[in-house]
């Protein structure tokens, strides 16, 4: 009896020493994500819905729009040129990649054009934050024709630049945002034919 007594007693005192452990770790993880923006556990909620809900993260990290029926690829070329000049975001380069897939391969493919856009100034404030932003500049812009034959645009949702880590200093936040505005705007607007 004193034996199963003894048992019990140390598998009791590894228990609380095992719970005071886990308090101990969860306390840290709690007050690392204290340090997370503020609207962190909303975006990375969205995130992982997304995610769910379409079986692919890649789908859960970008922001979409249907480009109206009737909007012509050339009205689309024309809109993110000329709303990008007017919202002073520069045009840094374009890949024609259905005319690359065609002549490479000797096929008719989709539509699949990539908009380069970027503010310099912007990018270099980002840059000094944190160096591994680099791999998503400049922003872009896709212009992708479905396989119903339906346009769409595409672009790297910027919430999660923005809110998905421990808060960014308020001045380049405000500049993210503002980057993030253009370009939902630029979409928004040439997805209907607007110049």
């Amino acid at each position: 009896m004193s034996v199963l007594r003894n048992v019990l007693a140390v598998i009791g005192l590894l228990s609380l020493v095992l719970l005071l452990v886990l308090a101990l770790k969860i306390q840290s993880v709690i007050n690392d994500i204290e340090r997370f923006d503020e609207r962190a556990v909303d975006i990375y909620t969205s995130f992982i819905k997304k995610a769910y809900h379409s079986g692919s993260a890649i789908d859960a990290m970008v922001y979409r729009v249907r480009v109206l029926q009737g909007v012509s690829t050339a009205d689309l070329d024309h809109s993110i040129k000329s709303i990008a000049s007017e919202l002073n975001i520069k045009n840094v380069g374009e890949m024609f990649l259905s005319e690359q897939v065609e002549m490479l391969s000797g096929n008719a493919y989709r539509h699949v054009k990539i908009y380069q856009l970027c503010n310099a100034m912007t990018a270099a404030s980002i840059l000094n934050y944190n160096d591994a932003i680099s791999s998503f500049l400049p922003c872009r812009i896709s212009v992708v024709e479905n396989a119903q034959g339906e346009l769409w645009m595409y672009t790297l949702d910027l919430d999660l630049l923005i809110h998905g880590g421990k808060s960014i200093p308020p001045a380049l936040k405000n500049e993210i945002i503002k980057v993030r505005d253009t370009i939902t705007q630029i979409m928004q607007r040439a997805a209907i034919g607007d110049f």
